[in-house]
């Protein structure tokens, strides 16, 4: 018998209020409304209620009954297993009598609502839920089909992996041929949804669907010229999948597949070609890549190109200007502001890269600015994943495309020429490998048409071209001549837009071939355009910054063959950060009168002081010597601007290095500022701080003993911290070893706090100085406190065999303390202690230290 229920006409109209007052935009009106809708939760039949506005109540608007069944949503979500039987009861017959309901949206809450119960663990207490949706399917009514198969697909979405299993005794048998029937329904969204239903079983190879795998893609291949979008792009979706799962079954289409996929990434709805594109990108993984695709090339790297370009609507987002560049002044707002990144003092890794903290995101990146994943993005991965395949086999078929492109009249086209390079640099090392290559890009470099006579698009070819110098790096040596000349020509053209990605690639080619730029022919090149650059720019002129980073690299590329520009530089900078020092001073003081200074001047002024001190090592003493840069950076470390400390102790690590005679009176004062900047909330201040302290031990030696209290616990707090990013754990591994290196007796009592994480995270870094004085200090508290490292010996042996050539001294240390230990705990438990070591950790100490 079925449970009857009726409404009182008194709570149904206050429901009703309470659904109209909460689509108020008032939110004091909601949250009362959210009150009472608590309190009503507490009466069990006011379930009832909303279910009878969603599916009897038609005199109602749609937004209302809608609301009703949302908010019933939400309660079978909180306390679904509260309800009473009647009322669940009622409800999951109300939304099967329902799901036809005439209206799509009133439909699709029903689905949402049938969806949620089901997903409640629910499928097994309602047993004909599944058998009468598939029922629904074959009504004659639109609306009910419709209705039924939007339910199943969000059924499916939600709960594949129980619809896969013995508890509902294989439904999917049912259930997946039935849906096969209705790839060739007449309705486009019945047989969109269809694909989408059988899409949920591929990627898990769920049984019920190998054994109609043929007819599966059978019927795929039907659909595949689909007028609906939403069906090509599941049928697409389809195929990227069944390649992972079943490319066995696809192997015999294969041509016509790749040959339809090619169809379907030029499909005129962007979301189509999309999810075709990805298509080549899973290819790309698959082992018979090569074979399959290599009679396809000359169409596909066209297209995938072609994918490239900048769409209508990222277009109209760029504001892209078409005229010339050279004979239009820049617009104020068309200058995007230039993020400067701060200096932040990094560990060299084992893979050479250089880790950037998490919370130093590059705000630069223009596309990411303009949609996550798209088109363009997937074809330039794809191409790039190519690439990879096929080597140098691609090249034949995009050299003369990257021709036509690089020269193109239009610059959307010329930018994606440039993407192009930029996605296969790193597998054809464009510059090198080829003489072919090679002419092409000294061809493009001379050719004063190329990129630099028409800088419209320079935010393209430059940001590509400092990709390509950071995966060439030192290969591109012998084409230095060529690549300045063309970025000299530049200067002459560029406006000031266009500039700023012009100092990032000099700045960038700095930084990729180091001292090999230290030639004489070189620096007459480069250095008269950026010097005329520094003295026309006035010292309020925000494109400084891009200037002052460029020669921050230029600086320590060029290490003393900076000496004969060094001094005018190095007297602005302190000035920039004298004068940026006094007006915040002013305005703090007086702000009514004195606006804040733009701090990022002194900022990218310290940096750049840095450079200096980097490249120029002690040849910087005689220009400290003669000005107050000390004074101000004892102002800048207590600036309330994380940015400007973070800068400053940088500089005062090099400053350290370069001059430390300079540095020691003042050491009494810094190192209590030190101290309280070892805050882990602020990553980059208190990794420069940590730097700074290892760099101050070093050179201070025993003197250094007042001041260990001050960091030793803070920097042991840091070590010990979960989530600490990798670069900050090895600079404060580095700075404890070196403390201890210089006062073993003070930090030795603390050793087994810290020698677990000390050792993993040092164990990754390349050999270098640092990491050797580091060692040896632990190797000196280990003879101070040996019982400090007994419990976690097997993470010093492990640290240890990460060296790959200590120096002998160190070498002999390391010995010592292995032996030591060996000794003193005799062969046999020595024997099992090292049994737990994985086999190379034992090859290698076996091999290098006898143990």
């Amino acid at each position: 018998m079925e449970y009857e229920w009726k409404p009182d006409e008194q709570g149904l109209q206050q429901i009703l209020q309470l659904l109209k007052e909460s689509q108020s935009p008032d939110t004091s009106t909601q949250r009362t409304v959210q009150q009472k809708l608590e309190q009503l939760n507490q009466f069990p039949d006011f379930n009832n209620y909303l279910i009878f506005v969603l599916t009897k109540l038609k005199s109602e608007d749609e937004a209302t009954r809608s609301l009703s069944g949302l908010i019933l949503k939400n309660n079978v979500k909180a306390h679904f297993h509260n309800f009473p039987n009647g009322v669940t009861d009622f409800i999951k017959a109300e939304c099967l009598k329902n799901i036809g309901d005439s209206s799509p949206l009133i439909r699709a809450t029903v689905g949402i609502l049938i969806t949620t119960i089901a997903s409640k663990g629910e499928l097994q207490n309602w047993p004909d839920l599944l058998p009468k949706l598939c029922g629904l399917l074959d009504s004659q009514d639109y609306n009910t089909c419709e209705g039924a198969f939007g339910a199943l697909q969000k059924i499916c979405e939600d709960s594949a992996e129980i619809l896969d299993s013995d508890i509902l005794d294989r439904p999917l048998n049912v259930m997946i041929p039935k849906f096969l029937q209705f790839f060739k329904h007449s309705s486009p969204k019945i047989r969109s949804h269809a694909v989408a239903c059988v899409n949920q079983f591929i990627i898990s190879r769920t049984q019920a669907l190998m054994l109609h795998i043929d007819s599966f893609i059978e019927n795929l291949f039907a659909l595949a010229g689909d007028e609906e979008p939403e069906v090509r792009k599941n049928v697409c979706r389809a195929l990227v999948m069944l390649q992972e799962v079943r490319m066995d079954r696809l192997l015999p289409h294969m041509h016509n597949i790749v040959e339809y996929m090619l169809q379907r990434t030029q499909d005129p709805d962007e979301n189509v070609a999309l999810e075709a594109c990805e298509f080549w990108l899973t290819l790309a993984e698959q082992p018979v890549c090569k074979e399959v695709l290599s009679g396809h090339l000359i169409k596909l790297i066209p297209v995938l190109v072609n994918g490239m370009k900048y769409s209508e609507i990222d277009i109209i987002l760029l504001k892209g200007d078409v005229e010339e560049d050279e004979s239009v002044p820049d617009s104020e707002q068309d200058i995007r502001p230039r993020f400067h990144r701060s200096r932040t003092v990094a560990q060299q890794h084992d893979e050479d890269g250089i880790d950037v903290d998490e919370d130093d995101d590059d705000l630069d990146d223009d596309d990411d600015n303009i949609s996550d994943w798209n088109l363009r993005k997937c074809s330039a991965a794809a191409l790039d994943v190519l690439a990879n395949v096929f080597r140098d086999d691609l090249l034949p078929h995009v050299l003369p495309l990257l021709k036509e492109l690089l020269f193109h009249a239009e610059w959307v086209i010329k930018e994606s020429g440039i993407l192009v390079l930029g996605a296969i640099a790193e597998e054809l090392r464009l510059f090198i490998r080829f003489i072919d290559t090679k002419r092409l890009y000294c061809d493009f470099l001379q050719s004063k048409r190329g990129f630099v006579a028409s800088p419209l698009y320079a935010k393209g070819p430059s940001s590509a071209f400092a990709t390509l110098e950071e995966e060439a790096c030192t290969e591109l040596v012998p084409y230095l001549a060529y690549i300045l000349d063309t970025l000299v020509f530049a200067f002459s053209k560029y406006q000031h837009k266009n500039l700023l990605i012009l100092y990032d690639a000099i700045g960038t080619l700095a930084d990729s071939v180091g001292h090999h730029l230290n030639k004489q022919e070189y620096i007459q090149m480069l250095m008269p355009p950026l010097i005329q650059k520094w003295n026309l720019l006035k010292d309020e002129d925000k494109d400084l910054f891009p200037l002052l980073e460029c020669l921050s690299s230029v600086a320590t590329a060029l290490q003393s063959g900076f000496l004969p520009y060094c001094e005018p530089v190095y007297q602005r900078c302190v000035n920039l950060v004298q004068k940026t020092l006094a007006q915040a001073m002013l305005h703090s003081t007086q702000p009514e009168n004195y606006e804040a200074p733009d701090k990022d001047f002194m900022i990218v002024a310290l940096d750049l002081l840095s450079g200096l001190a980097e490249g120029l090592g002690g040849s910087i003493e005689q220009l400290v010597a003669r000005s107050n840069i000390l004074t101000l950076m004892y102002q800048c470390m207590q600036d309330k601007m994380p940015e400007v400390r973070q800068s400053s102790f940088a500089l005062l690590g090099d400053l350290t290095k370069a001059c430390f005679q300079h540095v020691k009176p003042c050491i009494a004062d810094f190192m209590p500022i030190l101290g309280t900047n070892l805050n882990p909330e602020f990553i980059s201040v208190c990794n420069n701080a940590t730097w700074a302290i290892g760099e101050i031990s070093v050179q201070m030696g025993i003197e250094m003993q007042p001041y260990i209290t001050m960091v030793l616990h803070q920097l042991v707090e840091i070590i010990n911290r979960p989530n600490t990013p990798k670069t900050l754990l090895e600079n404060t591994a580095i700075t404890i070893g070196r403390l201890g290196y210089v006062c073993p007796q003070e930090v030795a009592p603390m050793l087994q706090q810290f020698i677990r994480p000390w050792c993993t995270s040092l164990r990754n870094i390349r050999d270098n100085e640092e990491k050797d004085s580091a060692f040896r200090g632990i190797c000196a508290m280990i003879s101070v406190n040996p019982g400090g490292v007994v419990q976690d010996f097997i993470f010093f042996c492990d640290a240890v065999a990460s060296w790959i050539s200590p120096k002998d001294d160190l070498r002999d240390m390391f010995c010592k303390i292995l032996h030591g230990f060996k000794n003193q705990v005799g062969d046999e438990n020595w024997k099992r202690f090292s049994d737990q070591f994985p086999l190379p950790l034992k090859e290698r100490l076996a091999a290098y230290y006898g143990v």
